[in-house]
């Protein structure tokens, strides 16, 4: 197995010193230094633009986020899209599809596959369908299926809903559908519904039980299944999601069960309805080395099968392909080190060298890509409203009427820092603060004096910063104080709702403001969204050698400043929760037009939940909470707590607000300009 360990990395922002007296009502403290020499390719670096990005993403001269949709010259600015979206009403958060880029890589995987089977001499053919667990909204698997027709690219189903959709959707005889899961009676019937029409519908069998249902249920039905089998591999898979594979694998047959079901099929005389040989070792995996091994054992499975006399015909290697979110190119669970045509190459040759060795004709290979194929294509954007800053004080020294000995102490240690290392006077910066609070807590520090010592924790803190940068090798502890140090930048939207894989499983995305990119980022901020929690915060980002505590950002200047939360198109779209019941965000449709002025147009666009919506999916009527709010504010216009005409507009509000997006309206002062090209 190839190991490759992400080194640490450690990048402080240049910062420099400005000298004031503490006396004087000025502190020291550090300002982030203006730079002349920076530019929107340093920033496309700084980003990883450059890795992550592939094709697909980059930065203008004008410092300006663009998307490439088809891989090559003809890009749109994203923030063109974002004002445009905002002019027709839609503001963020909101995701941004790019339909054009989503076609782009349904023709990607099956070209890469049909070049694989063309340069290794390979014998069978590429037949891939579309997870649409990955991402069932309609408007996606409706371009898909579109997109997919030149190359009779199928559907896969994982549940009785999914499979009613993919039932509707699936069109042609000539494409797959794939039927995973668990199954009960109707989730067959709706199957066997499909062989009925003459579709080629697979039915997997995950548990020996279910085959026993597929035989009895064909028989009333009058209509013989296509099935196949999921092998129980002991390949596992790597990554976040290598517990779904091996011995301790939620689906599959293992070896025996294999061999058992084979003898059921014999029984029914249904030796020909055995068409496919499937598995899976997860998604998101890093290592080209495991999906190699996990392709060879699976084709020994086909190859025994093969020889036992049944007619297989098909090899589905599941899922697994990954996205490289970070741009390392390494086997970090946030990353790949393999490309597509790689991925699709090292299948091919694996495959046809195990049926040649054992002398079995070569399947027409099935995968199940999804996050691969709809991943790049979305993207969510969030406005920055607020910045939290623990240190914004600085400049404001409390001057206590009566100055306790600790904060003496701390001004002393403040005035004599550079005769002590920066270690030591870290840790007795710490000590110090912490007996402060111990002081506070019983009752012998006021409120000025906590506030002074506070304070000069800080100066302290920063100054040991800026040392770190100008000298060699820095103690682990003090890596921790950049991390103190960052800054919160409050974004509308909701980590639950938009973002749920960051949260439950810390996946990475690529992060980085749209606009201002021919600018300085001289901000260390972490994000944090809007809702009532705690774990509502994004404070680990991309970096090509380690995880970062914080993202280099711009300063805010009461204008919109927008960020892109890029690669976000497998899963995040469907798995939010209502968390502070924050509902779906709204969404927009770009294609490319050569023939308007920004190179693209919004075919679509797509509300956001309102406040009326999201109630009622909790069992909430609108109607009922109107008239219990019109109820009590009638009370309190009896008992003359109000007059009638204001209980009119009261009640006028609340009815409005029903129909108001879940998320914040975000007002700013007169310096805001309708259009913010920085």
């Amino acid at each position: 197995m190839l190991i490759c360990l992400k080194k640490e990395s450690r990048h402080l922002t240049d910062l420099t010193l400005v000298k004031a007296s503490y006396n004087s009502g000025s502190p020291p403290y550090l300002k982030p230094k203006p730079s002349t020499s920076w530019s929107a390719a340093k920033s496309k670096e700084l980003y990883g633009f450059k890795r992550w990005g592939a094709d697909h993403f980059s930065v203008d001269a004008e410092g300006f986020a663009t998307v490439h949709p088809l891989g090559d010259s003809k890009h749109i600015r994203i923030l063109d899209v974002v004002e445009e979206a905002v002019d027709m009403g839609h503001r963020a958060p909101m995701v941004i599809r790019f339909q054009d880029l989503l076609r782009h890589r349904v023709s990607q995987i099956n070209q890469v596959f049909n070049q694989a089977i063309v340069e290794e001499e390979y014998a069978g053919s590429y037949r891939g369908v579309f997870p649409i667990k990955v991402n069932q909204l309609r408007e996606v698997v409706d371009e898909i299926v579109d997109a997919g027709k030149e190359f009779n690219y199928g559907l896969e189903a994982g549940s009785k809903p999914e499979l009613m959709i993919a039932l509707a959707m699936h069109e042609g005889n000539e494409r797959l559908l794939i039927c995973n899961g668990y199954k009960d009676h109707d989730y067959i019937r709706l199957a066997l519904i499909g062989r009925k029409l003459g579709k080629q519908i697979i039915i997997v069998v995950e548990q020996l039980a279910e085959l026993e249902d597929i035989i009895r249920l064909s028989a009333e039905l009058d209509v013989k299944p296509l099935i196949g089998f999921r092998a129980k591999l002991q390949t596992r898979g790597e990554g976040k999601w290598a517990k779904s594979s091996g011995d301790d694998a939620k689906f599959g047959l293992n070896t025996a069960e294999i061999l058992i079901a084979c003898e059921k099929l014999r029984r029914a005389d249904l030796e020909d309805c055995l068409r496919l040989v499937h598995f899976h070792i997860g998604s998101q995996v890093p290592n080209i080395i495991t999906i190699k091994n996990a392709v060879i054992e699976a084709t020994r499975f086909y190859c025994q099968l093969a020889k036992m006399g049944f007619p297989i015909g098909l090899l589905d290697v599941g899922g697994g392909l990954g996205i490289d979110y970070d741009g390392s190119r390494s086997n970090y669970e946030s990353s790949m080190n393999y490309t597509m045509a790689e991925y699709a190459r090292d299948v091919v040759s694996s495959i046809r060298e195990i049926c040649n060795a054992s002398g079995v004709a070569a399947p027409d290979i099935v995968s199940e890509s999804g996050r691969a194929v709809v991943a790049p294509h979305s993207m969510l954007v969030v406005e920055v409203f607020e910045r939290i800053n623990k240190r914004e004080s600085l400049g404001k020294h409390h001057h206590p009427k009566t100055k306790h000995k600790i904060v003496s102490d701390m001004e002393e240690m403040l005035r004599n820092q550079a005769k002590l290392g920066r270690l030591e006077c870290f840790h007795d910066a710490l000590q110090k603060k912490e007996e402060a609070f111990s002081l506070f807590n019983l009752g012998y520090l006021d409120l000025e004096n906590r506030a002074a010592a506070e304070q000069i924790f800080w100066q302290i803190c920063e100054r040991i910063a800026r040392t770190t940068q100008t000298k060699g090798y820095v103690p682990e502890e003090l890596h921790e104080l950049k991390k103190m140090l960052a800054d919160q930048y409050v974004c509308n939207f909701s980590v639950f709702q938009s973002l749920l894989d960051h949260w439950a499983l810390k996946q990475l995305f690529p992060i980085a403001p749209i606009h201002r990119l021919d600018e300085e980022p001289t901000v260390n901020a972490t994000l944090v969204d809007i809702t009532c929690d705690s774990d509502g915060k994004i404070n680990s980002f991309i970096d090509i050698e380690d995880v970062q505590d914080f993202l280099q950002l711009h300063p805010l200047n009461n204008k919109p400043y927008y960020l892109g939360i890029f690669l976000t198109g497998a899963y995040q779209d469907i798995m939010g929760d209502l968390h502070n019941l924050f509902g779906r965000v709204n969404e927009a449709h770009v294609f490319l037009e050569d023939d308007e002025p920004n190179g693209f147009y919004i075919e679509e666009t797509l509300n956001g939940s309102r406040i009326a919506d999201v109630i009622e999916g909790v069992q909430y009527s609108q109607s009922d909470l109107c008239r219990k709010m019109k109820k009590q504010i009638d009370a309190a216009t009896r008992k003359d707590m109000i007059k009638p005409r204001e209980g009119v507009r009261l009640l006028d509000l609340y009815e409005k607000q029903m129909l108001q997006k879940t998320y914040l309206s975000i007002e700013r002062g007169p310096a805001r300009r309708k259009k913010s090209r920085k």
